[in-house]
C-alpha cells in the first residue's frame, strides 16, 4: 500500500515532488487528464519519466484518471485550443478555474478506496489562484474526510519554495528535468519557447544557477 499519493502532471515541480516524496515513503503517482491540449504531450514524457532511476524504488507504476472539463471550459478556451497567454503575462491570465477542485476530489476518492493517506500537491509560493491556499486545502481535506469517510491529509510541501529552490532540490536528487513539461503549447515532446510556463521554466533554471537542457522550439521574446 502506498503512504503517499502524488499528483504528477509531468511538470517539472510535480516530477521533483514524486522523486522527495519518495525519500519519506511508497508514493502512488497520479495523473489526471482533463481534455486539455497539452495532455497528449504530458502523458508521452511521464511514462519515459518514471522509468528513470529517481523514481525506481518507492514509486509505484502511474495510475491514470479521467476528469473531463470540455463540457464546461468552451471550445474557444485558450486550454483547450492551444493557444496560451503570452510569454510575460502574468500567472492570473493563466488560471484555470476548478482546476485543484476537481484534481483532489477524484485523486481522493482514489485515496479512500486504496486506503492513502496522504495526498499532495505542488503549488510553489507566491501562486495567486484561490484553490491554492493553506486555507483552501485544509478545507478540502475535511471535506474529502468527511464525504469518503477515509481520514486523508492533503499537503502541499512545496508552498514556501520558488521554481529555482525546486530545480535545485530536483538537481540534488537527479531528477532528468529533460523529461518533464512546463509549457501550454508543447509539440513533439518540446517547449514551444513562447507561453508564461515556458518563461518561467527559463527564469528558474537562470536563478537556479543549474543548467537548462530544455529543447525549446523558439527563442526568448525577450532575446
Amino acid at each position: 500500500m502506498a503512504d503517499i499519493a502524488v499528483l504528477l502532471s509531468g511538470g517539472l515541480d510535480s516530477a521533483v515532488l514524486v522523486a522527495h516524496a519518495a525519500r519519506s515513503g511508497t508514493v502512488q503517482p497520479v495523473y489526471v487528464s482533463a481534455g486539455l491540449s497539452w495532455e497528449t504531450e504530458e502523458a508521452a514524457l511521464v511514462a519515459r519519466l518514471l522509468e528513470c532511476r529517481p523514481f525506481a524504488s518507492r514509486v509505484l507504476p502511474l495510475i491514470r484518471l479521467s476528469l473531463d472539463v470540455t463540457d464546461i471550459y468552451p471550445d474557444t478556451h485558450w486550454a483547450r485550443r492551444g493557444a496560451p497567454p503570452a510569454y510575460d503575462t502574468p500567472d492570473e491570465d493563466v488560471y484555470l478555474p476548478g482546476r485543484n477542485v476537481l484534481l483532489l476530489s477524484k485523486a481522493g476518492m482514489l485515496c479512500a478506496f486504496h486506503h492513502i493517506p496522504c495526498l499532495v500537491i505542488g503549488p510553489l509560493a507566491g501562486n495567486p489562484f484561490p484553490d491554492a491556499t493553506p486555507e483552501f486545502f485544509a478545507s478540502m481535506a475535511r471535506t474529502l474526510s468527511m464525504g469518503l469517510a477515509h481520514e486523508l491529509r492533503i499537503e502541499a510541501p512545496f508552498s514556501g519554495m520558488h521554481k529555482e529552490d525546486v530545480i535545485r532540490l530536483g538537481a540534488s536528487l537527479g531528477v532528468p528535468f529533460e523529461l518533464t513539461l512546463s509549457c501550454m503549447n508543447p509539440s513533439g515532446g518540446r517547449h514551444c519557447g513562447l507561453c508564461s510556463k515556458c518563461r518561467e521554466r527559463r527564469d528558474g533554471f537562470e536563478a537556479a544557477g543549474v543548467a537548462d537542457p530544455t529543447e525549446y522550439l523558439a527563442a526568448s521574446p525577450r532575446g
